[in-house]
């Protein structure tokens, strides 16, 4: 062996204990950060389901393939990782037996072939992605702006080497053993006039250099707790493993109740609560210890960055970006946490800085400056008015409209929109600090029933134009046991004059169809989606349980509604206080009525469909939370005469239209409008599609599924129209359309 080989051997088994002892530290670290987080209740229940979810969706890479090239190529490196770990424990042997295999599996053909395969395709994968985060860049419109780019290269860096000297190892092995059975993909790469005693000392050489360089990585991850880029190859099995459904859907849908000692806050003890007990997160150990793990197991790939409507409308909330900065100031102010109170005085300044930072609060001029700089735990900067800025900014928590496309598109199952609206509760409830536009939200809720400040007794006029009389619980029937379904109106669909017109349309296609049904009337209230959203639990309680007593009263069991937050609130959240329903979406029933000859469209004549398209746009409530998808655009697909297209972002990327997480009643005073960008992209295809030259002007409709989302794309058509653009375009909800052409049948 050379004084090269030797020199090389020793370095790498000093690196080796190094970096294994440092790593043992940082796992111990890592722990206890996460024990400084609260209880996270329901995380080990049907634990068969877990498992399975587990190995579904890592090895299956259901997440990663929402984007498949990539998703792919990840695969293969995280595949390579695993499986080719074998190959590090046999250089170790080969430090001091060139000719060392693994007893039993060594030269075993299939695991070979396996090795060479994964080695060759985890090189081609890593340098794509190498390439694609280049040509990506960092650049503010990049979904990697803001995350740690050495970080990054380092670990890719790292995996490229590594496969290197792997497919090099063997290249010399079958210098040692010339059997091309053995060796299929490498034995071609070094000429086989390499003498033999060459070719050995090349391979202690070569697997020194590959332990060096693996317990580099080791040493260097262990050093850099916060380094989720490398962190997620461990922390994401645990972190999957322990995601809010055990079903294994993402965390959407329902949102957690307050939790208080490990259990749902009971809002009728609320006097005999500990006056310490935070409702909500006023501290970042105020998470649960799921929401630090959470944070440590950010890859930074920035895929939720990419989909959030509100940082790609310039506005500071990055899902990526604020995870990356609670983590960041959870483990620089874990020291204190984890300290003696006697003892905290002595510790460095920096960590006594971190430790009287602000959770929630100003963090200066450039929001999305800020937002950035926390996440790389950059230094501790004073306010103009000589004060520690805070962590998070207002404006981050205010900017969210709970779409869901983060937690949608998160390949580590983080449950970011739990954490902002916990963050929510405690500025809500506890600091009396919100968006000034809520104050009226707040009232009309506590002293009217609904967000509009409407008058209760109004409910039920949107009724009076129609030629039919509507059922009404209490007054035309006794109970909901005389009906099949209780027609859901909600505070929209009975006030805000555009919701009304799709409930009109509901309730005469019903009514054709010869379904029976009954509404609440004037005994029907809101569900209260909006103030829980906007942080509020207090009213949400007074509502729900309100709701609860009705609903109980009048024997409510299926439910249709056209409202996708309706829907989400009654199916998902109302269980929560003890009423379970059978809910379904007006898209969903219709299109069943349809699919059983019960409602017949028809075409309009052909000269006013020519050029025609409509355009679908998914709710947020309806789709991602939902998983409603297919219902509305087989109910469109069934309109005939109609031309369907779909916008570039559908389905589970759908863009959202900015009204949901209570952003229907606040401004957006900071960037570009969610609902224009929105409406802009539906515009395009219309006229992309449906202009039949370009002297015409292009007709169509957008369509939409919810009260919530019409508003917001009439009134992002509106502000388009003011600029010359789509004036024969509408938007409509898919129960207009579909009445429309059930009226033409009838009336041919």
């Amino acid at each position: 062996m050379t004084v090269v080989a030797i020199v090389l051997t020793v370095i790498a088994l000093v690196i080796t204990v190094i970096g294994i002892a440092l790593l043992v530290r940082a796992v111990r670290g890592i722990i206890g950060v996460a024990r400084l987080g609260r209880p996270a209740v329901g995380r080990s229940d049907q634990p068969a389901s877990r498992w399975k979810n587990l190995v579904v969706e890592s090895l299956g890479h259901t997440r990663m393939l929402q984007w498949s090239r990539v998703g792919v190529a990840h695969w293969f490196v995280m595949v390579g990782f695993g499986f080719l770990f074998l190959t590090l424990v046999n250089a170790f042997g080969q430090l001091f037996d060139p000719h060392f295999a693994l007893p039993l599996i060594g030269h075993f053909p299939p695991y070979v072939w396996v090795s060479e395969a994964l080695a060759w395709l985890g090189l081609v994968s890593i340098v794509g992605l190498m390439v694609l985060r280049s040509v990506l860049g960092t650049r503010e419109g990049s979904r990697f702006f803001g995350s740690r780019t050495w970080q990054a290269r380092y670990v890719e860096w790292t995996i490229l080497l590594v496969m290197v000297c792997i497919l090099a190892l063997r290249a010399l092995e079958y210098q040692l053993d010339p059997q091309v059975l053995h060796f299929p993909l490498t034995f071609w790469l070094i000429p086989a006039t390499v003498p033999v005693a060459t070719a050995e000392v090349l391979i202690v050489c070569i697997a020194a250099l590959k332990i060096i360089i693996s317990f580099t990585w080791m040493t260097v991850i262990s050093l850099n707790l916060t380094m989720g880029v490398a962190w997620h190859r461990f922390t994401a099995w645990v972190n999957i493993w322990f995601k809010r459904e055990s079903s294994g859907a993402p965390a959407l849908g329902a949102l957690p109740p307050i939790m208080v000692d490990g259990a749902p806050l009971d809002f009728e003890k609320l006097e005999d609560m500990d006056e310490d007990a935070p409702l909500g997160v006023a501290k970042v150990e105020d998470f649960t210890w799921k929401g630090l793990l959470d944070f440590t197991s950010c890859t930074e790939c920035g895929r939720c960055q990419s989909q959030c409507p509100a940082w790609n409308t310039e506005k500071p909330l990055s899902p990526k970006l604020l995870v990356m900065g609670l983590r960041e100031h959870a483990y620089a102010k874990s020291p204190w946490l984890q300290a003696a109170e006697e003892a905290r005085d002595s510790l460095p300044e920096a960590v006594r800085f971190e430790a009287a930072r602000p959770l929630v609060g100003d963090t200066g001029p450039d929001k999305r400056a800020a937002a950035a700089a926390q996440a790389h735990g950059g230094p501790i900067q004073l306010s103009e008015d000589g004060t520690l800025t805070a962590v998070i900014d207002p404006d981050v928590l205010w900017s969210c409209t709970s779409c869901g496309a983060c937690v949608q598109q998160c390949p580590v199952d983080i449950e970011h929109i739990d954490h902002i609206m916990d963050l929510r509760r405690h500025q809500v409830l506890m600091e009396s600090e919100f968006p000034s536009e809520l104050n009226g939200l707040f009232k009309g809720l506590e002293s009217k029933g609904n967000p509009w400040n409407m008058n209760a007794r109004k409910r039920m006029e949107w009724a009076k134009p129609l030629e039919f009389s509507v059922p009404v619980v209490g007054e035309d029937v006794e109970d909901l046991s005389e009906v099949e379904y209780l027609f859901w109106v909600g505070c929209a669909g009975a006030y805000e004059d555009r919701a009304i017109k799709t409930t009109q349309a509901v309730a005469t296609l019903l009514h054709t169809a010869g379904v029976s049904f009954a509404v609440l009337g004037n005994g029907e209230t809101c569900t209260g989606d909006p103030a829980r959203r906007a942080g509020n639990e207090f009213v949400f309680q007074q509502l729900a349980m309100e709701n609860a007593a009705t609903l109980t009263e009048a024997k409510a069991h299926k439910v249709v509604t056209t409202c996708a937050h309706c829907l989400n609130t009654l199916k998902n959240e109302y269980p929560q206080v003890g009423v379970e329903l059978e809910v379904v979406h007006h898209t969903q029933l219709l299109n069943r009525l349809v699919r059983e000859g019960k409602l017949t469209p028809v075409a309009p004549p052909a000269g006013e469909v020519a050029g025609r398209t409509i355009t679908y746009h998914d709710p947020c409530y309806l789709g991602r939370h939902n998983q409603v998808y297919d219902a509305p655009r087989e109910l469109l697909g069934a309109i005939p005469g109609a031309t369907l297209a779909e916008m570039p972002r559908h389905g589970k990327q759908s863009f959202c239209c900015g009204a949901g997480g209570a952003r229907m009643w606040m401004e957006e005073t900071i960037g570009t409008r969610i609902n224009n960008n929105r409406t802009a992209e539906a515009l395009t295809v219309i006229e992309t599609t449906s202009r039949p030259s370009s002297d015409v002007e292009a007709s169509g409709a957008i369509a939409t599924a919810c009260p919530f989302c019409r508003v917001m794309l009439s009134d992002g058509l509106t502000a388009a129209q003011a600029e010359g653009r789509g004036e024969q375009v509408e938007v409509l909800d898919v129960a207009q359309l579909l009445l429309a052409g059930v009226q033409r049948q009838q009336a041919g």
